[in-house]
């Protein structure tokens, strides 16, 4: 069995653990009966140990209840980066292991849902982790919209990214993110009523700064350049700017590899579609 799921970017500024959006970089995990655990990997997060504590060994031998399989891996998405590296690679292993719900194996590893989500329904979603399990939905996403990425040369590990959030907030900021998140969405759904705003936040960006300093510049650099929205993908470090076209898109581009090297942060930017497809299993 052959499943390959895409990264994705959470958050999207002010949709803290519920909105993420599919990207078009790709883990795939192939699968093959064997009398004993294999496990070979290529590419992004090749260099990790590949024995019973890969990530895609033990979520495997959670669907199958054994580990009489080989795995092979297969990534272009760079691991702790903000882009839902492990949030793919749980999701394409479910499965290739023959999970009936691949989300469901993914939310138990994950704790929460909108990475694992947007890799299994592709495009932009939201999540919500009711009683009854996770629950997705999909919004419209305005064709001509165009996404860079810019990507250091750092890891930043969403356990320690986490332990910089507040355990409360106050209303105030609750109600500020709300605000912005349906501006957010409306923008996304039509470009022509995208604003800056809408990629606001007070929940978890600036709670995190002290993690990559250089991250407000970074993302000031990414809107004067011309992107209508810029924000965190995820835990970070990667960095999400929002553009109208691929022309606008190539020219915040470079203006992102211009800033990481102004700065000194080793990395790249790189212009990216949204995945509209999810995952797709091969029998």
């Amino acid at each position: 069995m052959r499943a390959r799921a895409p990264a994705s970017s959470a958050n999207l500024g002010p949709g803290f653990d519920v909105l993420a959006l599919a990207l078009a970089l790709y883990v795939e995990v192939e699968m093959f009966p064997a009398d004993r655990l294999s496990l070979c990997s290529e590419g992004e997060g090749a260099d990790l140990a590949c024995d019973e504590h890969h990530l895609a060994a033990r979520v495997a031998s959670a669907v199958c209840g054994h580990d009489r399989f080989a795995i092979r891996v297969r990534s272009e998405i760079p691991v702790g980066r903000g882009l839902g590296s492990s949030a793919a690679l749980t999701v394409a292993a479910a499965a290739a292991a023959g999970a009936a719900d691949p989300l469901k194996v993914a939310v138990g590893f994950e704790g929460h849902a909108e990475n694992a989500a947007a890799s299994v329904r592709g495009g932009l979603i939201s999540a919500a982790l009711l009683d009854t399990g996770p629950v997705v939905r999909r919004f419209p996403l305005d064709p001509s919209i165009t996404f860079v990425v810019l990507v250091p040369d750092r890891e930043l590990l969403t356990v320690e990214a986490r332990r910089a959030l507040k355990i409360e907030v106050p209303h105030r900021d609750a109600v500020f993110n709300l605000s912005r998140m349906g501006l957010l969405l409306a923008g996304l759904a039509d470009r022509t009523v995208l604003i800056g705003a809408a990629g606001e936040d007070r929940l978890h960006q600036a709670q995190r700064v002290h993690l990559f300093p250089e991250a407000p510049e970074l993302l000031a650099r990414l809107t004067k350049a011309g992107a209508l929205v810029s924000c965190w993908s995820g835990a970070g470090p990667s960095l999400l700017g929002i553009c109208d076209g691929a022309t606008a898109a190539a020219h915040v581009r470079d203006a992102g590899e211009m800033a990481l090297e102004s700065l000194g942060v080793p990395g790249q930017a790189l212009v990216m579609s949204p995945d509209l497809e999810g995952l797709i299993v091969e029998r």
